[in-house]
């Protein structure tokens, strides 16, 4: 197995990705069979309504989390809601389990720049664009 700091979270709700503020937060590769990673967040105890519908149903989270470093690329994971509990009055500790997606992660560079071609955007706007979308990874359907 192998430890990273969790350095940001975001949380797919349909419309664009909602950015939860950690306190902390780690992702463990428990680098089995089934390429499953384990995360941890510490948060604002506000955050446990957002996630306690989906503890011990099926349903599919879609997240992006940062890991070591905060200009690293986000990953694209996969999660379902396996715990939570409340650390105090004001903080909580949610705990997820999925995959990565890497089949996407392996794609994201070219779905980017296809999407900006087709935007019309050329030139040192596409590169700017690129460079930015990179970083953010806004999300994109093939």
């Amino acid at each position: 197995m192998k430890t990273f700091k969790l350095m940001s979270f975001d949380v797919f709700d349909g419309e664009g990705f909602k950015k939860y503020p950690l306190d902390d937060g780690i992702i463990i590769n428990q680098e089995s069979s089934h390429q499953s990673w384990v995360l941890e967040i510490f948060g604002d105890a506000a955050y446990a309504k957002d996630f306690e519908q989906y503890i011990g149903t099926d349903t599919i989270l879609e997240i992006r989390a940062v890991i070591s470093h905060p200009n690293n690329e986000p990953a694209s994971l996969r999660v379902l809601v396996q715990q939570i509990k409340h650390v105090d009055e004001n903080r909580v500790s949610i705990l997820f389990k999925g995959q990565l997606k890497t089949r996407y992660r392996q794609q994201y560079a070219e779905l980017l720049l296809e999407h900006l071609v087709k935007q019309g955007i050329e030139g040192e706007e596409l590169i700017r664009q690129f460079d930015i979308g990179m970083k953010t990874r806004p999300r994109l359907v093939p």
